[in-house]
């Protein structure tokens, strides 16, 4: 099989931040409805996921993402005009204080961001980001997803 012919799934990593209170760091993007996470697409490079978040995060609020656990990952079917994909989601914990009062929003993709308690922040979120915040604030380790819904057994 030549490699044009295998699968091109887009992959993407979003980060969970937090302040020393628990609320959670949400932003609201420019060229879509609703919000989000500080998070993105993964470049081809061989750019791994981890990398993929801290350079989001850095990219998207300027914030310096060190440490973190892989939450969950999240496979996305496809439907017609959208091709899903799987998706990377690293709780990175709480922020230091300086970091989150130097939060600088790339203008071209990030209209604003607000640290909202996890309760009101699902409800700001877009449905997608919403299941996957969910689920993994309900599962307190690693959590494998499909479409934002938890798949208890594998195999």
């Amino acid at each position: 099989m030549a490699v044009a012919d295998l699968p091109t799934i887009p992959v993407s990593a979003g980060a969970l931040i937090f302040d020393r209170a628990g609320r959670l760091l949400i932003l609201k993007p420019t060229y879509k409805t609703g919000w989000t996470i500080p998070g993105g697409v993964m470049e081809a490079d061989g750019e791994t996921p981890w990398d993929a978040c801290r350079r989001e995060v850095r990219e998207e609020c300027g914030i310096e993402v060190s440490t973190g656990r892989l939450a969950c990952v999240d496979f996305r079917p496809g439907r017609p005009g959208h091709p899903g994909g799987i998706r990377f989601l690293f709780d990175c914990g709480p922020a230091d204080d300086a970091a989150l009062a130097a939060i600088a929003v790339q203008p071209e993709e990030i209209a604003e961001y607000r640290l909202a308690p996890v309760e009101s922040a699902l409800a700001l979120l877009r449905p997608p980001i919403r299941r996957r915040v969910r689920a993994v604030s309900r599962y307190h380790g690693f959590v494998y997803l499909e479409d934002g819904h938890p798949v208890h057994a594998i195999g």
